[in-house]
């Protein structure tokens, strides 16, 4: 079959930085699912292993976590899903990605694709819909009745990214609270806005100021989803007391006693904790994902799907790793076919 993997962690520019291979065909065992992948989408985890993860010496490795596609065969333990069901997920840390014509994922962290949306719009949504949810709703613990968190508002840094473009929709949709991203220019500002936010900032000027600016109560919950470390003194001033504060990123250094007097509580989403644990509640995501794949098909949220890179190669995902890396990304972008 045919894949995108690297053997070297090198500069995206670097011609072998992605490279086009040939793997035999995985088999499906235990509750495993052997997907035929049909679209993919790019994340700053890709980036991020690629660049800081080398495979051993002779080895390749693929990587990618978001896909969607068709299921070709199962394992023996399978109960969730049978032969030619279109599903969609994010994979599992620890094993290969999704850079691959057929692929094996765990059926506790798949969901039934939405019927709505083609590939290409569902691939773009189950990793970024999983965290984003996970920070809401586990991590940061706002209630879905909106009647509770009337009066209560979230700041989204970062709003326009693959998180952020989902966590504002789930946000505005599902919840009371009153909704504020960051974007930095007109064209993310626009899709922020367009997504939802009731207030859009700019968080290349000082973030306690763009919220003075708006007249607006103490902010009740944040969500940092990069460049905490720059934002974090700013976020520690703004967030109300007894706030919460709810982080994605690795930010180099963060002084957490910033927050004491606040008696603020502090909070990390990583989506692949429950696959990377074989948590007893790992089938949730099965179940979070069947749950976003409703939304999106009665309409209450859609696809972040903002630009098809073409087909899943070596030339276009390097393409696609470049402008995650610029940090210039709005939505998410995605590739479809071999």
């Amino acid at each position: 079959m045919k894949a995108v993997a690297y053997r070297k962690s090198l500069p995206i520019t670097h011609d072998d930085a992605l490279i086009d291979i040939e793997l035999p065909t995985p088999q499906a065992a235990g509750r495993d699912l052997l997907v035929e992948v049909k679209a993919i989408s790019v994340n700053p985890v890709d980036v991020k292993i690629r660049a800081n993860m080398a495979p051993a010496e002779g080895h390749s490795k693929v990587i990618g976590w978001d896909a969607a596609g068709i299921v070709k065969a199962i394992g023996p333990d399978v109960t969730l899903f049978k032969p030619g069901d279109e599903v969609w997920y994010a994979g599992a840390l620890m094993r290969p990605g999704t850079n691959s014509e057929l692929h094996l994922v765990d059926e506790r962290i798949v969901g039934h694709k939405p019927a709505k949306l083609d590939f290409a719009q569902a691939a773009a949504l189950p990793l970024t819909a999983i965290t984003a949810w996970e920070l809401l709703f586990e991590r940061l613990g706002v209630s879905r009745d909106k009647a509770a968190t009337h009066g209560q508002s979230l700041l989204v840094i970062g709003a326009a990214g693959g998180v952020g473009s989902i966590l504002v929709q789930l946000a505005r949709q599902l919840t009371g609270l009153t909704v504020i991203g960051t974007a930095s220019r007109d064209d993310t500002a626009a899709w922020v806005r367009q997504l939802g936010a009731h207030h859009v900032i700019d968080h290349s000027k000082p973030l306690n100021e763009e919220i003075a600016r708006l007249g607006l109560p103490p902010v009740s919950h944040v969500a940092s989803l990069n460049q905490t470390d720059q934002h974090w003194n700013a976020i520690a001033e703004l967030v109300a007391p007894q706030g919460k504060v709810a982080l994605i990123d690795d930010p180099a250094a963060i002084d957490v006693r910033l927050l004491k007097r606040k008696s603020v509580s502090l909070h990390w989403e990583f989506m692949f904790t429950r696959s990377m644990f074989e948590t007893a509640d790992m089938q949730k995501q099965h179940q979070l994902l069947n749950d976003v794949a409703t939304l999106v098909d009665t309409g209450v949220i859609k696809t972040t799907l903002a630009e098809r890179y073409g087909k899943i190669n070596a030339v276009n995902l390097k393409r696609a790793h470049a402008l995650i890396e610029s940090n210039r990304a709005k939505g998410k972008l995605v590739l479809e076919g071999f």
